[in-house]
């Protein structure tokens, strides 16, 4: 038995949904995302918002937990080599792409867009936890291959990353032009030297 068209179409409608209401939340902030606006931008009905998501509260909530989807998604294709250092450095790579394909989720999944007046619980704890974990392995990796000094793993992720995405967020909101080539003079020098400090 053959589905229907409305049954194929289903995750697509959900994914419109998202990426609407993240472009919604992202240029214009939270007072102009409604159930209405969110359905004739996904260019489907205010049904399918109640359908796939409850309430606007479970659609923000969405909205950040597929950001760290996607941001998971691209660290993990970077894969992992010998050497250590080089598959941090590309996961931090893989992380500002995410960003900057991505900016109205990302500014979303790290609050950049304050959406508490839209209620929610924020993304999904299971998700944004496995996002952190990826970089904690990677820094696990580089410690028992003597590339940096034994420590604290979650502790050195965690300075990585909030150097990281400090740039990231400097870069997306376009203040990052401070000098000249700031990816290279900036983003990739500083976290080589935090990785020299730590080595």
């Amino acid at each position: 038995m053959s589905s229907s068209p409305v049954a194929t179409d289903q995750p697509e409608v959900r994914r419109r949904l998202i990426e609407e209401a993240a472009r919604i939340l992202g240029e214009e902030g939270p007072s102009a995302l409604s159930v209405r606006r969110l359905a004739a931008g996904a260019g489907t009905s205010t049904m399918a918002v109640y359908t796939h998501f409850g309430a606007m509260s479970a659609v923000v909530d969405e909205v950040a937990t597929e950001g760290f989807r996607r941001l998971i998604d691209h660290v993990d294709a970077v894969g992992v080599t010998d050497d250590t250092l080089a598959d941090l450095q590309r996961m931090a790579g893989a992380y500002r792409h995410n960003a900057l394909e991505n900016r109205h989720l990302y500014c979303v999944m790290f609050g950049a867009v304050s959406v508490r007046g839209l209620g929610g619980n924020g993304p999904d704890t299971e998700v944004s936890d496995a996002a952190f974990a990826q970089l904690v392995a990677g820094v696990s990796r580089a410690m028992a291959a003597g590339a940096l000094r034994e420590g604290d793993a979650a502790a050195v992720a965690a300075q990585f990353w909030s150097a990281l995405h400090g740039y990231v967020m400097l870069e997306l909101a376009g203040m990052d032009q401070v000098v000249k080539d700031p990816e290279h003079r900036v983003l990739w020098s500083m976290l080589a030297n935090l990785l020299s400090a730590l080595s």
